[in-house]
C-alpha cells in the first residue's frame, strides 16, 4: 500500500516540526537571530549566481542589467548580515504581512474540506496565523528578532500539529474515498 509509507513520512514531519517550534519558542532570540542570518547568506548566494548568471545572456545589455541586478542582491543581503537589526525590523512587517495572508487562505481552505479529518487543525492553524499577524502590526517595532523567533515557534508548532494529525488519520480517510 502506498498510504501507509506517506502516512509515515507525513507523521515524521508533523514531529520534527513540532520539535522544531518548540526549540524556538524556547530561544526566540537565537531563532530569530538564526532566521536572519540564513536568509542573509541565501539573499547573497542568490545574487553572486545572478551575477554568475549574467555571463550567459546574448547580448552586453542584458548582461550588464543581470550583473547589476546581482550586485544590488549581493549588497542586499550584506546588509542583512551586517545589520541583522535593522533587518528584523523590515522581516517583522512581512513577516506579520505573510502570517496575515497565510492564515487568510488556511481558513479559507478549512472550511471547503468538509469531511477531511484535520479540518480543525488547519482553521485553528489558519485563525492563529492571522491572530498572529496582527499582534506583530500592532506592536510594531518592539517585535523584533525576539518575535520572529517566538512566531516561528508557533507557528512550526502548528503546521506541525496539523501534518501529524493528518498522518494519522490519511490511511483511513484513503479507505473511506476508495
Amino acid at each position: 500500500m502506498t498510504e501507509t509509507p506517506a502516512k509515515d513520512r507525513t507523521k515524521l514531519l508533523g514531529i520534527i516540526t513540532i520539535v522544531l517550534g518548540v526549540l524556538a519558542l524556547l530561544t526566540p532570540f537565537v531563532a530569530g537571530e538564526t532566521m536572519l542570518v540564513v536568509i542573509g547568506v541565501l539573499i547573497t548566494a542568490a545574487g553572486v549566481l545572478r551575477v554568475i548568471w549574467a555571463f550567459a545572456a546574448p547580448t552586453p545589455g542584458k548582461g550588464f542589467s543581470k550583473v547589476l541586478l546581482g550586485v544590488l542582491t549581493v549588497i542586499a543581503g550584506l546588509a542583512i548580515l551586517a545589520n541583522p537589526m535593522m533587518a528584523s525590523g523590515i522581516l517583522s512587517i512581512l513577516l506579520a504581512a505573510y502570517l496575515l495572508m497565510d492564515g487568510i487562505v488556511e481558513i479559507i481552505v478549512a472550511m471547503t474540506l468538509d469531511g477531511v479529518p484535520g479540518k480543525g487543525w488547519l482553521l485553528t492553524g489558519g485563525l492563529v496565523s492571522v491572530l498572529l499577524g496582527c499582534l506583530m502590526f500592532f506592536q510594531f517595532p518592539l517585535s523584533g528578532v525576539h518575535a520572529i523567533g517566538v512566531l516561528l515557534g508557533l507557528k512550526l508548532i502548528m503546521v506541525g500539529s496539523a501534518a501529524l494529525a493528518l498522518g494519522t488519520t490519511l490511511h483511513s480517510f484513503m479507505k473511506k474515498t476508495a
